[in-house]
């Protein structure tokens, strides 16, 4: 019986020749991640089962990128928490303050990733990096204190989604539109304990941002993880990030899947997650006219360099409309830098934006942008749920960089096109 992606990378680390789904597993992992909010709870359990060392420091990363910079008292003492932890054992990828960025934009910017590693993170959006064809999950913390002694972690291996991607995308339609509207098809637990696996000639046209946008969302769809074939593009993020050398694993042709999905690129439409599910999606055309209070551009889903640009883009010559903030939150330092050597931060300022250190921020409701009561924000980050960016009764609409800045300037739920009609 063949293999899917997935598959073939868990047996590799297994030390297997072959594994099927279901079977249960212990794998070498090539990186544990913590942040944090996960890694002072990981610490604790670390210290309290005795565990003297880590298994390799320079296989364990820890990005201070919740609260940063620290917001409150508590915060400032989770952060102490994991500085003392990453000090003590010499924790060679720790990212604090001034160097930190969004842990899942940061990882693959600094060549911490490469293809058919095994990342374990305590944080569910890990999945991010099977952009880069790796296998990546989020774990409890837990898992993280064993893994960061061990080395080591137990997996059930997963069945596979087959997501078939068609034809190429069209004007402002993006990765982030691909993946709110497969949660859409198959709904918040489609994929529950499964791989998702992208794949089709439509891949090759995605940008690595794309990429890395649609496996971030993995998780959304209830994905033990999202995965991307390597190609050239693939090769090429690699470029000056690092020196290791990737594993590259296909499917098989026989590979078994639990279900294909099939997603016409030509035609898919702008599309956006109404409250309070990811899965609760229409196109914008359907929605148009929603009024809102906030707009959030950032976050580990969308707050990338490319992300940035095409907002950039469509708020050029604007002003955020009356009534409306917009917070735009580069992902790492590198992004805030290249926004401002590129002029996107000047434009950004001039239209009304407030432009924030990397942090992830208003996303899970910590700082720079709580809802209160009856606002609705649009948001490019990657959760609905409710009393997720703030208040129980306020609300989040997820949507691409490009509809949240057509939005910022319209006041409401709108289209980059729409603004060039009025």
């Amino acid at each position: 019986m063949g293999m899917t992606m997935t598959q073939k990378i868990l047996a590799d680390a297994a030390g297997l020749s072959s594994v099927k789904a279901g079977d249960l597993i212990e794998a070498r992992l090539s990186l544990v991640l913590g942040n944090d909010v996960t890694t002072p709870v990981a610490v604790r359990v670390f210290e309290e089962a005795g565990l003297k060392k880590v298994f390799d420091r320079e296989k364990i990363a820890i990005v201070l990128d919740h609260y940063t910079p620290c917001k409150d008292i508590k915060s400032a003492e989770l952060c102490t928490t994991a500085r003392s932890f990453a000090k003590k054992h010499q924790i060679k990828n720790f990212f604090d303050v001034g160097q930190v960025g969004i842990e899942h934009a940061l990882l693959p910017e600094k060549g911490l990733v490469v293809p058919g590693d095994v990342i374990i993170g305590a944080d569910s959006h890990t999945c991010t990096y099977g952009a880069l064809g790796a296998f990546s999950t989020g774990v409890g913390s837990t898992d993280m204190a064993a893994g960061m002694a061990m080395g080591l972690n137990w997996f059930k291996v997963p069945e596979a989604i087959k997501v078939v991607l068609k034809g190429s995308l069209k004007g402002y339609v993006s990765g982030k539109d691909i993946i709110l509207h497969l949660i859409g098809l198959i709904g918040v637990d489609g994929a529950l304990y499964k791989s998702l696996e992208f794949t089709g000639e439509g891949v090759s046209s995605l940008s690595m941002d794309d990429r890395f946008t649609i496996a971030n969302m993995a998780i959304e769809a209830g994905g033990k993880n999202g995965i991307f074939p390597v190609d050239e593009k693939t090769l090429e993020y690699l470029k000056g990030r690092t020196d290791r050398e990737p594993k590259i694993f296909s499917a098989d042709d026989d590979a078994v899947y639990a279900q294909t999905v099939e997603i016409d690129l030509d035609t898919l439409e702008s599309t956006v997650s109404l409250p309070h599910l990811p899965s609760n999606t229409k196109t914008v055309s359907q929605v148009k006219g929603i009024e809102i209070q906030q707009v959030v551009i950032g976050s580990c889903t969308n707050g990338r360099f490319t992300d940035l640009k095409i907002a950039a883009q469509i708020l050029k010559g604007h002003k955020v409309a009356d009534g409306v903030r917009c917070i735009v939150i580069p992902a790492t330092q590198e992004i805030y830098m290249q926004c401002i050597e590129e002029g996107l931060a000047k434009i950004f300022i001039e239209s009304g934006c407030a432009l924030s250190t990397p942090t992830c921020g208003p996303c899970l409701g910590g700082h720079m942008g709580i809802l209160d009561a009856g606002e609705t924000a649009v948001a490019t980050t990657n959760r609905n749920f409710v009393g997720r960016m703030g208040h129980v009764d306020s609300k989040v609409i997820l949507a691409s960089p490009a509809v949240a800045a057509a939005s910022a300037v319209a006041g409401e739920i709108a289209s980059p096109d729409d603004l060039k009609e009025a």
